[in-house]
Formats: C-alpha cells, sequence, structure tokens
C-alpha cells in the first residue's frame, strides 16, 4: 500500500512540476500550447527533436528551465517504474492484488480531473505566478493575458503561396490593419527575418508571415486566393471590421455612462 502511495505522490508532483514548466515557458514568450508540448516532451523524453525545440535551446533561460525538468523527468519515470512493481509482486491474496487496482484507479482518475480541470489551473497558474516573481529573476510577462490569447484573438504564422491574395503587394496595398490584422514580423524564404514591417515592404511568396487577428480573420485570410474574388472578401473583412470597431465602441460609451 505504501508503493501504491507513493507512486501516486510521485505522478502529483510530476504533474505539478510540469504545470510550473509550462507557466515559466509562457511568461518567456512562449505560447500556451507549445509551452506545454515543450514540458511533456523534455518529462518524457519524446517528441523533443523536433524544430520547434530550437527556441528553446537557443533561448537561456528557456534552456536551463527544460534541462531541470529533464533531470526530475528521468528521476521520476525510475521512480514511477519501481513503485509500479513493488506495488504488485508478492501479493499475499487476490483481494490484495483488487484492493491496490482499485487504489491506483482512483488515484489516477482524481489525478486526470487536475490535469484537465480549469479551476484548478487557474489556482496553480496564480500561484505559480507569484512564487516565479517572488523567487526568480524571470521576466514575468503573461504575453497570452496581454494579447488576450485566451480569447477572441490569436498569434499565428503563415506561409504565403504563389498563388495567395497577399502574395507580390506591399503592405499598404493589401491594408490589412484595415481587417483588424496586424502584421508581427515577416521570415523570408533565405531565413531573413524582418521586424515591425514598413507599409511600403513588399509580401513575397514563401514568406512566413506572423500575425495577430482574430482567430476567425486569421483563418479566411489564410484561405483568400488573389484575383478579384479575394478583393471582394477583402472588402468584406474591411465592412466587418467596421462594424465590429462600432459596436464596440458603443458597448464603451454605455458603460461610460
Amino acid at each position: 500500500m505504501i508503493a501504491i502511495i507513493t507512486l501516486l505522490v510521485i505522478l502529483t508532483f510530476t504533474i505539478l512540476i510540469t504545470k510550473i514548466t509550462t507557466v515559466a515557458l509562457i511568461h518567456t514568450g512562449l505560447s500556451r500550447e507549445a509551452a506545454k508540448f515543450q514540458a511533456r516532451s523534455a518529462l518524457s523524453g519524446v517528441g523533443f527533436t523536433t524544430s520547434e525545440s530550437e527556441k528553446i535551446v537557443n533561448h537561456p533561460v528557456r534552456r536551463k528551465i527544460i534541462l531541470l525538468l529533464m533531470m526530475v523527468g528521468n528521476i521520476g519515470i525510475v521512480t514511477v517504474v519501481s513503485s509500479l512493481i513493488i506495488s504488485f509482486v508478492n501479493l499475499g491474496e487476490a483481494q490484495s492484488f483488487t484492493n491496490r487496482i482499485i487504489i491506483l484507479i482512483l488515484g489516477i482518475i482524481v489525478l486526470i480531473w487536475i490535469v484537465f480541470s480549469k479551476w484548478v489551473d487557474r489556482q496553480l497558474s496564480n500561484v505559480i505566478n507569484w512564487a516565479l516573481k517572488r523567487y526568480t529573476d524571470i521576466d514575468i510577462q503573461d504575453y497570452s493575458t496581454l494579447l488576450h490569447l485566451a480569447g477572441e484573438y490569436s498569434v499565428t504564422e503563415l506561409l504565403v503561396e504563389q498563388d495567395d491574395w497577399l502574395a507580390n503587394r506591399t503592405l499598404l496595398e493589401l491594408d490589412l490593419i484595415a481587417e483588424g490584422i496586424l502584421i508581427l514580423g515577416i521570415t523570408r524564404n533565405d531565413g531573413t527575418y524582418i521586424g515591425t514591417p514598413l507599409a511600403t515592404t513588399t509580401i513575397e511568396p514563401f514568406d512566413n508571415l506572423i500575425l495577430y487577428g482574430r482567430v476567425s480573420c486569421l483563418k479566411r485570410l489564410d484561405q483568400r486566393q488573389k484575383g478579384n474574388l479575394g478583393d471582394r472578401e477583402h472588402e468584406k473583412a474591411v465592412e466587418e471590421q467596421m462594424e465590429i470597431v462600432e459596436e464596440e465602441m458603443k458597448e464603451d460609451s454605455a458603460g461610460a455612462k
């Protein structure tokens, strides 16, 4: 029974460490999904050899965070396996085996609830944020909150194809700001990066754009083809954005009164 309890405690500790690492990575500028994936990959040692991992190893703070998690993961996995083996060897009675299986299953169900509970996630995030600010020198900036990424807004990458509406046009011609979309940066096909591009910057085929805006607008832009149809879709998107802005202004005025 002690081995079962030890196993559940280790799993709980592992989940907590992963959560702390995820929050810490988010505060270094990673998206929430990317931070979750990298934290879980580092803990398990599986799937960490992805191109996205370059964002980790080339960043000194992220590299330290992941290194610590890897060390904890290696220790935790060995301990979990050992505890699991000890829990089910040399059992004298079938009843004892059944009881241990039931306790283990119930414990795992509780842990799964903890992992997927939004309430627990919020409470843990608040505690972790406080601890990181107080006891570490990590630049604590919750970019997801600052940019409202948890709601209808998102930051995404878009690869420009040759037949895309965006291709071979300047930012001034595209007028994406009128649609409520900002281009935060451009990575050229040769690897050159352009941060905060100018209105005269031309979008070239195979450019990788970093965009910020409403998720629905970004999806429609990704599917937009060049030609008159694309131009009409742009005009429609501009009209929709103007309606949204006017509605928001009305709500602000009503709130002020």
